[in-house]
C-alpha cells in the first residue's frame, strides 16, 4: 500500500524518520511517496504551502501522513494544516486522549483513568476565515454551520462511539447564545441520535463541558463539537493526559484522510535529535488501524506502552531522576520491545485486513443539499451601516426611506438593541444594524430589498446586508438583545 508522506518543518523530519524506522522494523506493508509541503514550500512562492505535484500525489493515493508544519507569520497566507483539511474535505477530526502509564499527570497520580475521544467538525465554522473590516473600528467574521456538514461529522462520531462500545456520546455546544448556528448543530445531533437508540446521547453547553472535563474527565467518553469549540476542547483534553506530545490526530474524509501530529514545530530544538515522537507515532498507529493494518498497529502500540511503563522517556516528560534518551534511542527502545505487552490496557492482536486508501476518481465537486423545511419567504432585511450618530438621529433618517413596503423595527449596536428602546449606558461603536420588516407581512422580493438599499445609501455607507427569511412558520434570523 502506497501513501503520501510529508515530513514537516522544525522537528518534523526527525520525528517522522523515527516513526518510519519503527514501521519498517515491524515490516509494516507500506511504501512511502514523499511530498513537498510546509513553510519552506511557502518560502519558495507556493501560496498554499504545497507543490502541485504534492497535491496530485495525495489525491491519487488518498492518504497523507504528515509531520508538524509551520505557516509563515505576517505574510497573509492561510495555514497549510487548515488548507489541507478543507481542500480534501476531511470533515471529522478524531483525537483520542488516554492515560499513559509513565506519563504523570494530576489524574494519573489520583488513579483516575482517562479515555476520551473528541470528534471535531473540521471544515466549517469560523475556520472559513471569511472576514471583512466593516469600518476602521469594526471587523466581521462569518461563521458557517451547515446541516449537511453537521450531519456528516455527527454521524461519524456516532459510528466511532458504537465501535468503541462507548458508555456515552455528548454534543458540546453554545446554542443558548448562538441559537441558529449551534442550534442547528445540536438539532442535527439529536436527529442522528434517533438512528442509534443503543447509545446514550446527551448534550452539554461548552463552557460547562470544559469545567466538567477538568473536574471529572472520566465521566466522558465520546464528545462531538463544532470546529472552533472542538479545537479548544481537544487541546484542553491533551493537557489532561500530558500535553500535545501525547495527542494523536486523524482527519477523516470520504475519499482522503490525513494523519498528523498537532503540536508545534519546536524550531528551538530542531536538529538536536531530542524531540518526542510519541504524538506522531500514535497518529501513525491510528492510520494503520484506519487502513486495516490492525495487527501491526497493536504490536507497535503495545511496544510503545511497555516502553513508557518501563520509564524510558525523552527530556520533555517522565521521571527526572532517570536519564532521558534522545529521539533515535526512544525509537530503538520501542523496536526492542516488539512482542511485549504493557500491564495497563494491552491492545489485542487483530489480524490485518488491509483495505485501499486510494480515492475514487471524481469528475465534479459533490453538492450537499438537504430538503427545505418549509416555503421560503422574505420578510425584511438587516442593513449594516457605518455611522457615529446617535440612535434617534439614525432612526429619523431611516424612516424617511421606509416607503410603503417597509417599517423600521429595530436598531442595534454590537447585537444590543438601542432603538426604539435601549439604555444610554450602552456603549456604541460606529457600526449599526438597522432592521426593516414588511408592513402587515406583505410579501417582499429581492427587488424590494435592492430598492431600499439604494435609497438608504443616499444617507449612509452600507457595509453589509442580510435577508430576513421565514421557512414556513420558522424564523430564520435572530433577534437583537433586548428586542
Amino acid at each position: 500500500m502506497r501513501i503520501a508522506v510529508a515530513k514537516g518543518d522544525g522537528i518534523g523530519p526527525e520525528i517522522m524518520d523515527a516513526v518510519l524506522k519503527i514501521f519498517d522494523a515491524n515490516k509494516v506493508p507500506l511504501e512511502y511517496e514523499f511530498v513537498d509541503m510546509g513553510k519552506w514550500v511557502f518560502d519558495k512562492g507556493f501560496s498554499n504551502g504545497m507543490t502541485p505535484e504534492a497535491k496530485q500525489a495525495i489525491e491519487r493515493l488518498g492518504l497523507l501522513f504528515k509531520g508538524p508544519m509551520e505557516t509563515p507569520k505576517g505574510k497573509g497566507v492561510k495555514s497549510i494544516n487548515v488548507t489541507a483539511r478543507k481542500t480534501w474535505n476531511t470533515y471529522a477530526n478524531k483525537r483520542v486522549f488516554q492515560s499513559l502509564h509513565g506519563v504523570d499527570t494530576v489524574f494519573s497520580k489520583a488513579g483516575i483513568p482517562i479515555d476520551i475521544t473528541i470528534v471535531r467538525e473540521n471544515i466549517e465554522d469560523t475556520y472559513g476565515g471569511i472576514e471583512h473590516m466593516l469600518t476602521h473600528d469594526v471587523a466581521l467574521s462569518r461563521r458557517f454551520i451547515t446541516r449537511p456538514g453537521s450531519l456528516q461529522v455527527i454521524r461519524y462520531a456516532f459510528e466511532i462511539a458504537r465501535q468503541k462500545h462507548a458508555r456515552r456520546i455528548t454534543c458540546g455546544h453554545k446554542s443558548n447564545i448562538m441559537k441558529l448556528t449551534d442550534g442547528l448543530f445540536l438539532d442535527c445531533f439529536y436527529e442522528v441520535a434517533k438512528e442509534y437508540p443503543d447509545l446514550k446521547s446527551d448534550d452539554v453547553i461548552v463552557d460547562d463541558l470544559c469545567m466538567k472535563l477538568v473536574v471529572r474527565p472520566d465521566t466522558f467518553d465520546v464528545v462531538v463539537l463544532t470546529n472552533l469549540q472542538g479545537d479548544i476542547v481537544s487541546d484542553l483534553c491533551a493537557g489532561l493526559v500530558g500535553g500535545l506530545g501525547f495527542a494523536p490526530s486523524a482527519n477523516i474524509g470520504d475519499h482522503i484522510s490525513i494523519f498528523e501530529a498537532v503540536h508545534g514545530t519546536a524550531p528551538d530544538i530542531a536538529g538536536k535529535n531530542i524531540a518526542n515522537p510519541t504524538a506522531l507515532l500514535l497518529s501513525g498507529i491510528s492510520m494503520l488501524q484506519h487502513v486495516g493494518l490492525t495487527e501491526n498497529a497493536a504490536i507497535i502500540e503495545n511496544a510503545l506502552l511497555f516502553t513508557l511503563e518501563s520509564g524510558v522517556h525523552t527530556g520533555d516528560f517522565g521521571d527526572k531522576t532517570k536519564a532521558s534518551v534522545n529521539t533515535t534511542q526512544f525509537a530503538e527502545a520501542i523496536i526492542g520491545n516488539f512482542g511485549k505487552s504493557p500491564e495497563l490496557n494491552p491492545k489485542p492482536l487483530v489480524p490485518n485486513k488491509p483495505g485501499t486508501p486510494a480515492p475514487l476518481k471524481l469528475e465534479k465537486n459533490a453538492m450537499m443539499v438537504s430538503k427545505e423545511i418549509g416555503e421560503e419567504k422574505i420578510v425584511g432585511v438587516d442593513l449594516f451601516i457605518a455611522s457615529d450618530e446617535q440612535p434617534d438621529m439614525i432612526a429619523k433618517k431611516c424612516q424617511r426611506h421606509a416607503g410603503v413596503k417597509f417599517k423600521l423595527v429595530s436598531i442595534s449596536n454590537r447585537g444590543t438593541q438601542v432603538w426604539p428602546t435601549g439604555s444610554v449606558y450602552t456603549n456604541l461603536v460606529n457600526q449599526y444594524n438597522v432592521r426593516f420588516e414588511a408592513i402587515d407581512e406583505d410579501p417582499l422580493n429581492q427587488q424590494d430589498i435592492v430598492g431600499l438599499y439604494v435609497s438608504l445609501s443616499g444617507n449612509f455607507h452600507i457595509c453589509s446586508s442580510e435577508l430576513l427569511l421565514m421557512w414556513g412558520d420558522k424564523r430564520a434570523y435572530s433577534l437583537a438583545q433586548g428586542q
